[in-house]
């Protein structure tokens, strides 16, 4: 079905509304996360801190940053807390990328062990993993990085590529390379800071006051963005599409598409339009378009790191493009026949095959003034209907 051609009842709309409202953080986690992330920075930069001679400044990145973070779609699922922590007072010059994240994992155990968190701290390939146990739900990713702004403003100059975000691109460490124990200025690099910048931009004018100009610094902690009860129409879309994404995967999870493409797709093809509905219609009609390609491969650059390469494993695993193909057409099909229908009832029918029929449920209520957001609890959504596909294992 066109999309461009399809058109959208004022009962859609509502219901796309109440189904964004339903997905979002509800405000006591939302708390939590935000209370255990300013502490833990605040540890860092205590007077008795190993590492406060470096100017640690952390920030969350990811999508707490971007205002586009739903609820767990089931209850063994977490929410994913990503941060950075940059140590602005060392360069890359100064110590290996082993050194630097073992620096930062004394302070991390410490901090862990002086609140007694039962799990403590695991290692991930990139990142220091804090679990919580006292029943939040959520886990907090630190990654290690020292800045690399000027560097990569110098390196983008001189490949002839202007990038207005190069100056908040940090180095980080990554302990499946070969020079993870090497001093060398070759390190991974990232953009947190960047991206979230791109983003706000591509949700203009209706999110001028959402940027990162909007974040405050306590001490140099800075804090996580505000919870957002006015969400942008390109977040509340992204939102509604993870979640599709994720139920429709609900099998293979090792193949579905990563959050990230969809956000960086949606971004591009998202024109300002003024409801959810038609931010919708607007990204699902033209995310295939910013897929690009060079000798044969399939490119979906970093806007804020443009020599990152967002589906550089759909060149190495054909799987991951087909699924990313398959859940668009279906996207589109299951929003653009919703689009079209004007009662409750038959809205959420059409959706809650790639949903879930509780939230679904969930949706039609608020959005006909049955419930209001603030009585809605976290509903472990049902697996109905996920999609089938040839191979591939989930993903436990």
């Amino acid at each position: 079905m066109n999309m461009m051609l399809q058109p959208i009842t004022s009962e859609a709309e509502r219901y796309l509304k109440a189904l964004a409202d339903t997905l979002a953080l509800p405000h006591g986690r939302y708390r939590q996360a935000k209370e255990r992330y300013e502490s833990l920075g605040e540890w860092l930069l205590r007077t008795a801190s190993t590492v406060r001679q470096y100017d640690p400044q952390i920030y969350v990145q990811g999508s707490f940053r971007l205002g586009t973070a739903i609820k767990p779609w089931d209850a063994a699922e977490h929410y994913d807390v990503d941060s950075a922590c940059v140590m602005r007072n060392l360069s890359k010059s100064n110590l290996t990328q082993f050194e630097l994240k073992r620096m930062l994992g004394v302070e991390i155990a410490s901090y862990a062990e002086a609140h007694s968190m039962e799990n403590g701290v695991d290692e991930g390939n990139r990142c220091w993993i804090l679990e919580y146990a006292d029943g939040a739900q959520f886990h907090m990713d630190i990654v290690p990085a020292v800045p690399n702004g000027n560097e990569y403003e110098q390196m983008l100059k001189g490949l002839g590529i202007a990038n207005p975000w190069a100056k908040t691109a940090i180095a980080i460490t990554d302990r499946r390379l070969p020079t993870y124990w090497v001093r060398t200025l070759d390190w991974p690099r990232s953009n947190p800071k960047g991206y979230a910048a791109w983003f706000y931009d591509r949700a203009e004018p209706v999110a001028t006051w959402m940027g990162d100009s909007q974040m405050r610094i306590r001490g140099e902690v800075e804090s996580m963005p505000a919870a957002q009860p006015n969400r942008t129409p390109l977040q509340s879309a992204i939102m509604i599409l993870k979640r599709h994404r994720d139920q429709m995967f609900a099998d293979h999870r090792d193949i579905r598409p990563i959050s990230v493409i969809i956000t960086t797709l949606a971004a591009h093809a998202y024109q300002g339009e003024p409801t959810i509905g038609a931010a919708l219609v607007s990204v699902l009609t033209g995310m295939r378009t910013y897929i690009g390609h060079r000798n044969g491969e399939f490119r979906i650059p970093n806007p804020a790191e443009p020599l990152e390469n967002f589906a550089e494993k759909w060149n190495q695993k054909p799987e991951l493009e087909k699924a990313f193909s398959l859940w668009l057409e279906q996207a589109r099909d299951d929003f653009s026949r919703a689009a079209g229908l004007s009662r409750r009832q038959d809205i959420a029918d059409v959706v809650a095959p790639r949903i879930g029929r509780s939230l679904a449920d969930r949706a039609r209520d608020i959005s006909g003034g049955l419930l209001t957001e603030g009585l809605v609890s976290s509903p472990a959504v049902a697996r109905t209907a996920p999609v089938r596909l040839e191979g591939g294992g989930r993903n436990a």
